[in-house]
């Protein structure tokens, strides 16, 4: 099966921000630009499941208009952002060093921000794939991407440290796609 994701486009805050679960909205007009490049790339037929966020949304409603033969698309907030808790809608420099340090000594279990770790969005991401029975679009977030990218190399096992974490960044608005095995 082939799943094809796609980030949202830019968000309208200061660079520099920490938004993960926030629902904050996007760039309208670079999110018709994603979609109409889009909708140019994608195969007919897609099962098409989003993300629960506005930014994400905005997205999805320029791409039903582009693509009608899709079927109309689920909300699964299993592919939302990692919720940073209390560190959200904060600068990502004002947040203390020791922060980041409890996080990076303890990446997969230490819930930064006190709400979410990264096994937890793993858990999350990786139960929908497993959910999969055909080829699929989502319309999601860097975080899931990333997470999707881990479980199809390592499966949903404990990211051991930060450095292992996938580096590749599919920047907003853009397209990525993997082959995910499928299940008997």
């Amino acid at each position: 099966m082939k799943l094809w994701l796609i980030r949202h486009a830019p968000v309208l805050l200061p660079s520099g921000i920490c938004y993960g679960a926030s629902d904050v909205p996007a760039d309208n007009a670079a999110s018709l630009l994603a979609a109409k490049l889009a909708a140019e790339q994608l195969p007919q037929g897609l099962v098409l499941r989003v993300s629960g966020l506005t930014r994400v949304q905005q997205l999805a409603n320029h791409l039903a208009v582009l693509r009608p033969d899709f079927p109309a698309a689920t909300v699964d907030s299993r592919l939302n952002e990692m919720n940073f808790g209390c560190w959200e809608m904060q600068a990502w420099n004002s947040i203390p060093q020791a922060a980041f340090d409890a996080w990076l000594a303890d990446f997969d279990h230490h819930c930064f921000g006190g709400v979410e770790s990264t096994q937890t969005v793993l858990q999350r991401v990786g139960q929908a794939l497993r959910d999969m029975r055909s080829d699929e679009l989502w319309l999601t977030h860097a975080g899931v991407i990333r997470a999707v990218q881990w479980i199809v190399e390592h499966g949903v096992v404990p990211v051991q440290q930060a450095a292992n974490w996938p580096a590749t960044v599919v920047q907003p608005g853009g397209l990525f796609s993997v082959e995910i095995p499928r299940r008997p």
